[in-house]
């Protein structure tokens, strides 16, 4: 797409008639709709229209409601957040929590039901088993029906086992739910036991992926702030493609992706888009935003994650795999996810130079601090509140603070990033986004370089369930048109 160009191509999407609605930014404006207020001001009507906007969807009934009118159904198919798991691992600890009532995602009760019930448990035995009779399977042999008999018994354990660690780890994911971090403090030790046993077991998967393992590192902070209290390390994950996989010229590494994790999926939930890159022959570095999990940076810093974005890119021009250098610097991407689309939109102006492209899917960088849309954001599609986790995100004591000073601190045309060059910018979300506001992704095409836009109508968060179709080709796109 030319630049400040928005997609309204792919009819075919719009004649299926899915939630994620069609092609391009067409709507229908809600009544008295005056347009964005210019320069940053609330809007006088959202563009997802008032109904939508003032609702309070069901889910937040309680974990009943929660179960049967919003995950059940993506848990019987192993979507979001549930993908890599099982109805039958889950449904146990659904219909204990119901018994028990236990509605309060944030408790620790929450999280010891889903561990309570041994299902993670069993699964990882069932996995270290497996893993052992993969350890006593002789290597292949000369003979070539006994070398493929090896060869093809070794690929089913190693293939049986991933698969078990890979569900035990989305129970422990779905038990650390909403959301984590140890900065300043660990917010509750259950569910951080409970992120710890998922990093763990997901190794243990990772490992067996023998043509791409996962490779845990962890990457000195260079401009850390420790009078702010900040880390040492920034934890990644980094899959290579398979050894023999072409890069654009010898010694040069391969074209990479930094994938910025959100609120609540973080390094082992992206199993799935990490195989997507290997397969184009991309390598992958995984690393979470400021204030989830265990990233190091001082949340309430907005210039914290320049800082930490700059040591993470110096450490990837350095660093080997297989004794020949790993990433490709003129080829560096970033793809953004969620609330982490604020941290790719504002890395593709501070560090535009560096970069050969970035994707910003369901980004929220102004208008998603507006007061006015904190008063209504938490009745909409996120699964519990989401001013909480915000608030504590950006390191606020309460919800109060974090409502009345956020604008003024994190907005990215406030601070004026905006106004920086940009690099390559694809932004990517659904009109009825009801947790970052589309509005955001509108308003950067008004600033700036410009930008090109992908947006589905009737879509809600991220533009689920069709914006990979439009992702993907266009970071095969960019990588293809950088030049030596």
């Amino acid at each position: 797409m030319s630049p400040h160009q928005v997609n309204n191509d792919q009819q075919q999407e719009q004649k299926q008639g899915s939630s994620a609605g069609g092609g391009g930014i067409s709507f229908k404006a809600p009544p008295g709709y005056g347009g964005l207020g210019g320069l940053g001001k609330s809007p006088k009507h959202w563009l997802m229209g008032d109904e939508a906007f003032e609702a309070r969807m069901p889910h937040h009934d309680g974990v009943q409601a929660l179960w049967e009118t919003k995950w059940k159904f993506p848990c019987s198919k192993s979507l979001y957040p549930f993908h890599d798991g099982l109805y039958a691992d889950f449904a146990p600890s659904f219909d204990a929590l119901i018994k028990a009532n236990h509605n309060d995602m944030t408790s620790p009760a929450w999280t010891t039901t889903f561990l309570s019930t041994g299902v993670a448990e069993q699964l990882v035995d069932q996995g270290d088993k497996l893993v052992a009779e993969l350890n006593n399977v002789e290597p292949p042999g000369r003979l070539q029906p006994e070398q493929q008999q090896q060869q093809q018994r070794r690929r089913q354990l190693r293939e049986q086992a991933s698969s078990l660690y890979l569900r035990a780890c989305c129970l422990y994911r779905i038990a650390r739910f909403p959301y984590i971090t140890s900065f300043p403090k660990v917010n509750d030790q259950t569910k951080w036991d409970a992120w710890e046993k998922q990093k763990e077991i997901y190794l243990k998967a990772g490992q067996l992926w023998e043509e791409s393992p996962v490779e845990e590192v962890k990457v000195a902070y260079l401009d850390r702030r420790m009078q702010q209290g900040e880390g040492q390390w920034i934890p990644v994950y980094v899959r290579v493609p398979p050894a023999g996989t072409s890069s654009p010229s010898t010694g040069s590494g391969y074209p990479t992706v930094i994938l910025m994790t959100g609120l609540d999926g973080y390094r082992p939930d992206n199993t799935v888009r990490c195989n997507e890159f290997l397969a184009r022959g991309w390598a992958v570095v995984v690393v979470e935003i400021p204030g989830t999990a265990d990233c190091p940076a001082d949340p309430a810093d907005p210039e914290s994650p320049d800082r930490l974005w700059e040591s993470l890119l110096q450490w990837m021009g350095t660093h080997q795999y297989r004794g020949e250098r790993a990433f490709d610097m003129k080829r560096v991407m970033v793809w953004g996810l969620s609330a982490g689309g604020y941290y790719a939109v504002r890395i593709a102006h501070t560090h535009s130079h560096r970069l050969a492209g970035v994707v910003a899917q369901g980004a929220g960088v102004h208008y998603f601090y507006d007061k006015k849309w904190m008063e209504k954001v938490d009745g909409h599609e996120y699964p519990a509140q989401l001013t909480p986790a915000f608030a504590m995100k950006h390191g606020y004591s309460s919800v109060e603070e974090f409502k009345a000073g956020v604008q003024k601190k994190f907005s990215l045309l406030e601070n004026g990033i905006l106004a920086k060059p940009s690099t390559r910018l694809l932004l990517v979300n659904g009109t009825q986004d009801g947790l970052m506001p589309i509005e955001d992704s509108m308003m950067l095409l008004e600033y700036g370089s410009p930008k090109e836009a992908r947006f589905f109508t009737g879509a809600l968060h991220m533009g689920y369930p069709l914006a990979n179709s439009a992702v993907y080709p266009w970071m095969e796109s960019v990588m293809a048109f950088v030049r030596e």
